[in-house]
């Protein structure tokens, strides 16, 4: 049952959750990357394969149904193209994709939520790069 199934947030509420969440839904985004930090800060263990979710969107409300087919922690120096490219947030390079996440990771509203104003990632800062699949649409 969808109300069952746990909320699956991307960013923050807002112009690039509604962003990230067009492009779950016309199927260009099938990859997602997050801090390992969040996790561990969040008490929330790692997602599991075969594991479904509801997207949220900036509304709250569910639009989609995810299933997680892949999910590796790597360095974030590490990320490939094809994950990057898989995002679906139109990045030719992963030196652009990284330009985009390395903005919000250190845009006021995620250092906001993290209580830390000078926090940066580098290279060796762990990621979790999770892909996944639309089952529906809500």
């Amino acid at each position: 049952m969808i109300a069952d199934l746990p909320s699956f947030e991307f960013a923050f509420p807002g112009p690039l959750r509604d962003k990230l969440v067009a492009a779950v839904l016309d199927g260009t985004k099938t990859t997602t990357t997050g801090l390992l930090q969040d996790y561990e800060i969040d008490g929330e263990p790692l997602p599991v394969v075969g594991t479904r979710a509801a997207v949220v969107d900036s509304a709250g409300r569910r639009v989609a149904v995810i299933e997680v087919t892949d999910v590796r922690v790597s360095r974030l120096g590490d990320v490939d193209f094809d994950h990057a490219r898989d995002e679906g947030e139109g990045d030719d390079s992963v030196a652009a994709w990284r330009a985009g996440h390395e903005d919000y990771w250190h845009g006021t509203d995620y250092r906001g939520w993290l209580g830390r104003p000078d926090f940066t990632v580098n290279d060796d800062t762990p990621v979790v790069l999770e892909r996944f699949r639309l089952v529906a649409k809500l």
